[in-house]
């Protein structure tokens, strides 16, 4: 026998022997709502009885008997005339009144009435906001959730998962939110979805410390001494930066000048000086920002010792002099590692203080971002996202916006060279965001000591 109103199966009525008694307690296990008064289930269950005397007649005779005496004695227009005529005075009664008006009609209802209002109830008291508010309504309320949650609101039914996987403002939200890179021009919520899914296996694999692979390359009989990585090939050469539209090439050296080549001819154009330290790095990049000593477009080259930060303008003038030099400390108490950052806009060094930020525009420091929980963290490569940085044991790779570092990955015990020419980082597009295609191929590289150049590349999806 299934129950009725309380217990969420169909009303049906009880077997010819149960007595009057059974019958009511039946109801008041299965209806508790009903339980409101002495004796109320006892005549409940009587009336119930009436109406069903034969489980095989379905409802009962009674409930077929009540619609045919209903439509003879009153007809449809008399219906609804009284129907208003009662709404209006319903309306006018207390709550309390309103409840006690409903608690009797319950009381005079059948199995077919409470039937009715068993299956109604749900609908009336949980309302599916999904179904019922305008679509732009519902991505509105769905931007306040987060991914997972609505991610597990997908299973509910078929209704919200099509309400879900539609919102592309919640998906590429979500995404941008993991560190990804987002083009707005992609309206396809189904794609940043897919691409959710996607970016949140690679993240887990960050955050596990499994993302990464190791390899080697054997085939030296030396000591590697210099490491050079440039649009996917990996080099042996010594802090060098080149452009093929100026036809130069820049190198640093340890008698601590900077010199310019022609790239073609292979002729010295010039050579820099200034430095009293070796020049550990040269950097030749076009200047995206406007300031009183450049324009955007216009090219600049930047070398770095264990101090200082210099700027130098591009020209053949001989003995041309610094535009700028930074510096940590003026004392020289604080060495620069040596590693530079330079993307057009920001410059950043890494230092036993942490990581310097500069705006290009004004040489003002940003902000210094420090790792007090690890020291003389070295830099690999800085974005608008991520930055990679190592020291003697482990590579790294630090969420910029939050300064926190989320993944690290063993390094073995490798040739550290003082002017940061062993090791280097590889395709580095992934730092300003990832997108799903440029987690691949190298990450680091550094020489060994058995002659071997250790390589760390990424793991594939999976």
């Amino acid at each position: 026998m299934r129950g009725g109103a309380g217990r969420g199966g169909d009303f049906q009525a009880p077997a010819p022997l149960l007595t009057c008694r059974a019958l009511a307690v039946f109801l008041s296990l299965q209806a508790p709502w009903l339980r409101s008064g002495p004796g109320r289930c006892e005549a409940l269950a009587a009336r119930a009885c009436l109406v069903a005397v034969n489980p095989a007649r379905g409802p009962g005779p009674r409930g077929a008997r009540s619609g045919k005496i209903f439509h003879n004695l009153m007809e449809r227009k008399d219906f609804e005339t009284w129907l208003d005529n009662i709404s209006v005075t319903f309306l006018s009664l207390t709550d309390l009144q309103k409840n006690e008006t409903l608690d009797h009609l319950i009381s005079l209802s059948g199995a077919v009435q409470l039937r009715h209002l068993s299956n109604n109830l749900e609908t009336l008291l949980k309302r599916d906001f999904l179904k019922l508010l305008p679509l732009e309504l519902s991505f509105y309320l769905l931007k306040w959730l987060d991914p997972q949650t609505l991610l597990t609101c997908c299973l509910v039914s078929k209704q919200w998962n099509k309400v879900i996987s539609a919102c592309t403002e919640v998906w590429q939200t979500a995404c941008k939110n993991l560190g990804w890179q987002i083009d707005d021009s992609v309206q396809d919520a189904l794609h940043w979805k897919k691409v959710y899914l996607k970016a949140i296996l690679r993240m887990k694999q960050l955050e596990d410390h499994e993302a990464f692979e190791t390899s080697s390359l054997i085939g030296h009989s030396a000591r590697v001494y210099a490491l050079y990585y440039k649009d996917g090939l990996l080099c042996t050469v010594f802090s060098v930066d080149y452009n093929d539209e100026l036809d130069i090439l820049v190198s640093g050296s340890a008698d601590f000048t900077v010199k310019v080549w022609a790239l073609s001819a292979g002729t010295c154009l010039n050579t820099l000086t200034g430095h009293t330290e070796w020049v550990t790095k040269v950097v030749l990049q076009k200047c995206k920002v406007k300031s009183l000593l450049h324009s955007p477009g216009d090219y600049i080259l930047l070398s770095a010792d264990k101090y200082e930060i210099k700027i130098w303008p591009i020209g053949r003038e001989i003995n041309c002099k610094c535009l700028k030099t930074l510096s940590v400390s003026e004392d020289r108490s604080i060495c620069l590692q040596p590693r530079l950052h330079f993307d057009g806009k920001y410059i950043v060094c890494s230092s036993a203080l942490g990581l310097y930020q500069w705006d290009f525009a004004s040489y003002d420091i940003l902000r210094v971002i420090k790792t007090p929980e690890i020291a003389n963290l070295a830099l690999l490569g800085f974005g608008d996202i991520f930055a990679l940085l190592f020291d003697n044991r482990y590579l790294y790779i630090m969420d910029l916006r939050t300064e926190s570092l989320i993944s690290r990955w063993p390094l073995p015990e490798y040739r550290k060279s003082k002017r940061g020419s062993s090791f280097l980082a590889g395709e580095a597009s992934w730092l300003n965001g990832l997108d799903g295609h440029n987690d691949t191929g190298l990450v680091f590289a550094t020489s060994m000591p058995d002659h071997s150049i250790h390589l760390v590349l990424w793991k594939e999806h999976g």
